[in-house]
């Protein structure tokens, strides 16, 4: 059926749930291992391993995960330790926080994009006034 390619499957053995084109689920997933949805999931899901999205899969969806491989279209926040992928054709509309992000060509993220680990971050790029008026308030004499 692979025209025998060990790659596609050794790749598809460690696959331990799909849910095909037809199928809807709403609600909360769990699982250890790879999952591929190809169909449409509403809800939450967590794992600390991989979730993929294929060509035809529609989430609607807070993610959190190690690695999530998007091929498909996904609505959501995403959180992954590990990294998230967006393939050619596919879309990620929401926000990404990952230590590791690949966009090919043709893929889109619309939403925001968080690689720093850390909850919070402030950067100023502007100097402030009060800053600004100490120097001007200390004219150089002379």
């Amino acid at each position: 059926m692979w025209g025998g390619d060990e790659k596609m499957k050794k790749e598809d053995s460690q696959i331990k749930a799909y849910m095909a084109e037809d199928t809807v689920f709403n609600g909360s997933l769990s699982f250890e291992g790879t999952v591929r949805i190809d169909g449409k999931f509403e809800g939450q899901v967590h794992t600390d391993d991989t979730l993929i999205v294929g060509d035809a899969g529609h989430i609607r969806a807070e993610i959190f995960a190690g690695t999530v491989i998007c091929m498909g279209l996904v609505e959501g926040t995403i959180t992954a330790t590990k990294k998230v992928e967006i393939h050619s054709n596919s879309k990620v509309v929401g926000n990404v926080k990952s230590p590791a992000l690949y966009i090919e060509l043709g893929g889109i993220l619309d939403g925001s994009c968080d690689m720093t680990g850390k909850e919070t971050k402030i950067i100023p790029l502007v100097k402030t006034e009060a800053k600004e008026k100490k120097v001007v308030a200390h004219p150089k004499q002379g």
